[in-house]
């Protein structure tokens, strides 16, 4: 028999208060053979999605499946366990492990990859469990916190469940971008405009990036490593992908801006050159150099590869590798700042922030400019 499984896993906080949902349906989707639902402690959303998709299993064992589709919208659970992606991070084996164990008693299971929206069902059973654990009873008309004492004030309010944003209002889950500038250049040594030109990392630069490597590599929440083409940025992102067990995509979008004629010239020889563009260049955006591309211009693409992300990353972290002006573009997008803050923003090489994108169009800002691990 070929059962259906969606799963789902979820933390308020990641880590914070964590759950799975997992239900089972017939080959047809016509109806629902089981479900599954537990708050499971503290845990990150990785965690809760792997022990949702270990239940799914074994209720879908339970019901007598002998084949079985899953599907989730975590890539990062749907790709190590399709074994296109690598499993790492210590927490992360032993649950890869289970479910390895659980799906070994059927002849096949395959696993595919779909948007929240289409695992509404099991979503809901995690945010059930997760609500339940947290004393707060929901039905349609009046959500009520049962841990309220007699003399408490009633909440009756639809929101009960917290996002990280916390105070902002914003809802659902960010897909959280974890902006890392590339390591040191020759050019970055002696201050020259390094746009499209294609200087390797210096000594001191490979030490940088493998530093941030060593960094992130603790983390067990990022499913992509995303790139500028440009080979300091590769170089960067290869050293980070190689610690996170992923292997890198690159972007063309998020390469640096076409600096033209002053490619390779110091702020002092640019300003020599051209004394009166620069100057209004400084102050203008929609400028380009002679022969390059406007900040404006770099605005354009760069938006378009923050909402092709989106699209395809969901609710997951995700490590873009880039330059100066391509990540500054997405702390503004972030901040919904104007152009004047490209020139206020400081970003030291090798740095990391931090900008996420919610799906009712909110965001913030969480990190600029971290270097404690340089």
């Amino acid at each position: 028999m070929k059962v259906l499984v969606e799963a789902d896993g979820g933390s308020r906080g990641n880590p914070g208060p964590a759950g799975y949902g997992a239900v089972v349906w017939s080959q047809d989707r016509a109806g629902v053979l089981a479900e599954r639902k537990e708050a499971i402690g503290t845990a990150t959303n990785n965690v809760a999605e792997y022990r949702g998709l270990v239940a799914g299993l074994e209720a879908a064992a339970a019901v007598g499946a002998t084949e079985v589709a899953v599907s989730m919208d975590s890539k990062l659970v749907v790709e190590q366990m399709s074994g296109r992606w690598r499993v790492k991070h210590p927490d992360m084996i032993p649950l890869n492990e289970r479910a390895r164990k659980a799906a070994a008693a059927f002849d096949r299971v395959t696993y595919s990859w779909i948007p929240r929206e289409r695992n509404s069902h099991a979503d809901k059973l995690a945010n059930e469990a997760m609500d339940e654990a947290a004393g707060i009873v929901v039905d349609d008309d009046n959500p009520v916190d049962e841990s309220a004492t007699a003399t408490d004030p009633v909440v009756t309010s639809t929101a009960v469940r917290t996002s990280p944003a916390g105070w902002t209002g914003a809802s659902g889950a960010p897909t959280r971008f974890l902006l890392l500038r590339h390591g040191q250049t020759a050019l970055s040594v002696q201050r020259r405009y390094s746009g499209r030109g294609n200087p390797p990392l210096t000594e001191l630069g490979r030490a940088q990036a493998d530093a941030a490597a060593r960094y992130l590599g603790d983390r067990d929440d990022v499913v992509a490593v995303i790139s500028s083409p440009l080979q300091r940025a590769l170089i960067t992102a290869d050293a980070a992908a190689r610690a996170l067990g992923l292997e890198v995509t690159v972007d063309d979008d998020l390469i640096e801006t076409d600096f033209g004629d002053w490619e390779g010239l110091t702020f002092s020889e640019a300003a020599e050159r051209d004394p009166e563009l620069h100057l209004r260049w400084l102050r203008d955006t929609s400028l380009p150099p002679p022969g390059g591309e406007s900040f404006d211009d770099v605005a354009v693409r760069v938006r378009r590869a923050r909402d092709r992300i989106v699209a395809e990353y969901g609710d997951a972290t995700v490590l873009v590798v880039s330059h100066v002006t391509p990540i500054k573009t997405v702390l503004r997008l972030a901040l919904d700042a104007g152009e004047g803050i490209l020139y206020r923003l400081h970003l030291d090489l090798a740095s990391l922030s931090v900008a996420e994108f919610y799906p009712d169009g909110a965001s913030s800002v969480r990190l600029v400019n971290q270097t404690s691990y340089l």
